[in-house]
């Protein structure tokens, strides 16, 4: 697509991948992603911030054709998809050294087998002279990686972030022109990569807050020359306020979970509760993790397979608490033949969710009036609950 211009001597350089549906064979993208590499010409050196996936190196390389020299090669985080087409930029920019964080070093030894002497570490608050520019350097270990850093452009006032405000989403526009649309892929991303670091990014963007940051430049999705929204809105999700909604991620086999879920929902609806399911057997679990940044309640449904939980709650269950959702209360609806330990099951596959577990409903067979009313048991107490936290 060809360098584009941001800035006077400042250019967006990486590469749109529109057909990308899966990342890390686990995270469903369902509009694509961007790849974002920025280069910078001071009036002394010349730096290229970040790469691409190794798949789109072809395409990094082709926008560089006409660049003569590179000086340094940034490297905020050594994941592949920013770090993966370095090796390539280096063989042809044989002078070129790749700038990194002190934990940055080792791992890009190890996972790229980036020679040491090519490889410059720099401190925390580091700055880097380009002439005319200033480019420094602010760690921001656990975003997503121990080692990964932001940088900010003093004259220009951009704020290069790697994976943080990043967003899935091809376009090939440079900057965020339909809020609605970016905001939906925004928040995918932060529940799918940034969730389980809520707390380290609530320190962080406290502190970034004191640049005067004019436009945001992250490595996915588009930049924001408007960033007010996007901070708000991260703010938001890294804060301890959650609303007034209960999901419910289920399977039913034969029917009867499903009619638990089913009752529950409009036992719920009927208290002035909010209700999203999720039938996982369909399910987008981008979706799912999407609901999850902000629930207050968590309810799963299961039957019981054999004498367990079935295995795809299990597998949602264990997304739930690899993400470390601010969730506060939990509890557990389902049914079984002839016995087994299906609550059980789902419990252990949960101990980071610091939640407050709720009685579960736990019926055999088919459900009948008791089931009914402990379903609207259950749903009175969650409302309870949620008046408790004031969002009722």
């Amino acid at each position: 697509m060809g360098l584009k211009k941001i800035k006077d001597n400042v250019f967006w350089a990486g590469a749109v991948d529109w057909n990308r549906r899966l990342f890390d064979s686990l995270i469903p993208i369902p509009d694509g992603t961007t790849y974002n590499a920025y280069l910078i010409y001071g009036k002394d050196k010349t730096i290229l911030l970040d790469t691409v996936d190794p798949s789109m190196t072809h395409m990094l390389m082709d926008n560089l054709k006409e660049i003569k020299n590179i000086d340094f090669i940034i490297s905020h985080h050594a994941e592949q998809d920013h770090s993966g087409s370095i090796p390539a930029v280096l063989e042809k920019y044989g002078n070129a050294k790749v700038v990194t964080s002190l934990k940055g070093k080792p791992m890009l030894i190890d996972h790229l087998h980036i020679s040491d002497n090519r490889i410059v570490t720099v401190e925390d608050g580091a700055k880097l002279e380009l002439g005319g520019k200033t480019l420094e350097f602010i760690y921001t270990p656990w975003v997503h990686w121990p080692e990964t850093m932001v940088s900010y452009l003093h004259e220009d006032k951009i704020l290069f972030t790697c994976d943080l405000f990043g967003s899935h989403l091809s376009t090939s526009g440079l900057y965020c022109k339909e809020e609605w649309k970016v905001s939906e892929a925004a928040k995918r991303y932060y529940a799918e990569v940034m969730m389980p670091f809520r707390t380290n990014i609530k320190k962080h963007l406290e502190r970034l807050a004191k640049y005067n940051t004019e436009i945001i430049a992250p490595s996915h999705g588009p930049l924001y020359n408007n960033p007010e929204w996007i901070l708000k809105s991260h703010a938001k999700w890294v804060s301890d306020d959650v609303s007034n909604k209960v999901i419910i991620p289920y399977v039913s086999m034969h029917g009867s979970t499903q009619l638990l879920v089913d009752h529950l929902t409009d036992a719920l609806a009927a208290q002035g509760i909010q209700v999203e399911k999720f039938d996982l057997t369909v399910t987008d679990l981008g979706k799912l993790a999407i609901a999850l940044v902000d629930t207050a309640t968590m309810v799963i449904g299961s039957p019981t397979v054999l004498t367990g939980a079935h295995p795809i709650v299990i597998s949602a269950a264990f997304l739930a608490n690899a993400l470390r959702p601010k969730l506060k209360f939990a509890s557990i609806i389902g049914s079984f033949g002839w016995g087994g330990k299906m609550i059980e099951d789902i419990q252990k596959t949960i101990p980071n969710l610091k939640v407050q577990m709720l009685e579960p409903v736990l019926i055999k067979g088919k459900p009948d009036a008791q089931a009914y009313i402990a379903v609207e048991r259950l749903a009175q107490e969650i409302a309870t609950k949620h008046r408790e936290l004031n969002i009722l």
